[in-house]
């Protein structure tokens, strides 16, 4: 299974699926999701993480910069 880094927090997060998990039947859900914000930037984020971002606005990169201040 293949692992990326949450933007946010820093945390080694699982991705599932892809060629990693081609010939194993265990199928263990992503931990994370790629989020594009409207200021064009992209970012993987774990879950906690995306809870964690303002929703009374759009989200923006210092949003995410924000995040890894506070982990």
């Amino acid at each position: 299974m293949a692992t990326e880094p949450c933007d946010g927090c820093g945390r080694t997060l699982k991705i599932g699926g892809g060629i990693a998990n081609l010939w194993i039947f265990d199928s263990q859900p992503t931990e994370g999701m790629t989020l594009e914000l409207v200021d064009g930037s992209e970012h993987f984020l774990c879950y906690d993480c995306i809870d964690r971002l303002p929703d009374d606005r759009e989200v923006v990169a210092d949003d995410v910069a924000a995040l890894e201040e506070s982990a």
